[in-house]
């Protein structure tokens, strides 16, 4: 089933514009957004005081302080003057946007051919919860109870009550644990042959993979047999979507390195990433490969009897890529901010924290054209906040999905 799965193209109307005339004239602007301040999230690091948003289609149309962008007459406006306007938060680790029942089904030691896409839930009650703590968008995966356990799916928390309502992108991912708790797998396992299993089922998709593009290329003439145990798997190598891979002991963060990084050259996305996982941060760094951590922000390194953060540590020992997660429903998705606070207050800094819940996980899933960040023709998913939102005394009071409030606490808060 692959429908949608790629970004769908910028149409709206300009980038910054300096001409309020100019915007007047755009006659589809469906909503208009009064800010008290707009952290874009953008590559300038962009701070907007008293600024403007205008919606189109569910895009963002023009974005700027409130002298330079005219709300077109007749346009429904949204007072958010006293409220920080955020980018909606990415989750890349969640298990609740489907049925939780429904994404471990461990037949194998590698089912890399089950689909989170068929467990997709839209609209259930644990999102519209992740709507309330400003969470718009996560990465949907089956648990690690096996090496390989299926493709995740990139899920929004609203937008209509049908599959393609509300996904993203699929395949977004593909989960690998290489410890953690595929060691309790039917007979018992242990790192040597999960190493070994994870090693030759990516051969065979591999091997699979280069057949195919070789027949596609022309190089050969017969068309290859269809294997649906690793058709989907071949967007791995394509470089099309990642691996999101549950590691977090050094030993294992290693493996996933020297393995899947250097051997076969895959987009290997940490995850999990707490323990003394950070020990190998500077050969992350080295390779420039994102990190996710969570749902755990400290560990007690009994080596040298210190309480450390486990973001902090991956950011001092140079990994820029550096994101949060909640493994929800392990941490509830509506505190993905908490998670980032935590962070903070465990030694990381706040804007690099702000990243890791926006614009460092849309590039993890290969989704930062779409979402992230508050730029012209990227969707309008956003957070109406108090104040911070890794002020732990700020609240979401409203969250907008594709330029429409999914989320509006005077009509119904939730938390």
């Amino acid at each position: 089933m692959k429908f949608f799965l790629r970004s769908a193209g910028k149409h709206c109307v300009c980038l910054f514009l300096c001409s309020a005339a100019f915007v007047s004239q755009a006659a589809g602007v469906d909503l208009a957004i009064r800010a008290g301040k707009i952290l874009t999230m953008n590559e300038d690091d962009q701070v907007i005081n008293h600024g403007v948003i205008l919606i189109e289609d569910g895009k963002i149309a023009a974005i700027g302080e409130k002298s330079k962008v005219l709300i077109p007459n007749g346009v429904k406006v949204l007072d958010a003057s006293d409220r920080w306007v955020f980018p909606g938060l990415i989750d890349c680790h969640d298990h609740v946007a489907g049925s939780l029942w429904d994404l471990n089904d461990g037949v194998f030691l590698s089912n890399p051919d089950l689909r989170s896409l068929d467990a997709v839930a839209p609209g259930n009650n644990d999102m519209k919860n992740a709507l309330a703590g400003g969470v718009t968008t996560v990465l949907l995966i089956p648990g690690s109870g096996n090496n390989m356990s299926g493709t995740g799916t990139v899920v929004k928390g609203a937008g209509g009550d049908r599959l393609e309502d509300v996904v993203l992108k699929y395949p977004g991912s593909i989960k690998i644990a290489q410890a953690g708790n595929p060691e309790s797998y039917w007979f018992g396992v242990r790192r040597a042959y999960m190493n070994y299993n994870t090693r030759q089922t990516l051969k065979k998709v591999r091997a699979y993979h280069d057949k195919w593009k070789s027949y596609e290329d022309g190089k050969t003439k017969k068309k290859p047999g269809y294997d649906p145990f690793l058709h989907d798997m071949r967007g791995l190598f394509r470089g099309d979507f990642a691996a999101s891979v549950h590691t977090q002991i050094y030993q294992v963060v290693q493996m996933t390195i020297t393995m899947l990084n250097d051997e076969f050259g895959i987009k290997a996305v940490l995850d999990h990433s707490t323990f003394d996982g950070y020990k190998t941060a500077k050969l992350i760094a080295e390779r420039d490969m994102f990190v996710i951590n969570g749902p755990r922000q400290v560990y007690m390194d009994a080596s040298n009897r210190r309480l450390n953060g486990c973001a902090a540590m991956w950011w001092q020992g140079g990994v820029r890529k550096l994101g949060i997660n909640t493994d929800a429903p392990v941490v509830p998705q509506e505190e993905l901010a908490y998670q980032a606070t935590l962070a903070c207050r465990y030694g990381w800094d706040t804007f690099s924290a702000l990243r890791g819940v926006t614009t460092i996980p849309a590039q993890a899933l290969g989704i930062e054209d779409r979402v992230g960040s508050l730029e012209v023709g990227k969707d309008a998913d956003m957070g109406l906040w108090t104040g911070d939102p890794l002020d732990v005394r700020s609240v979401c009071h409203k969250t907008l999905v594709n330029g429409k409030v999914a989320y509006d606490s005077s009509k119904k808060r939730r938390y």
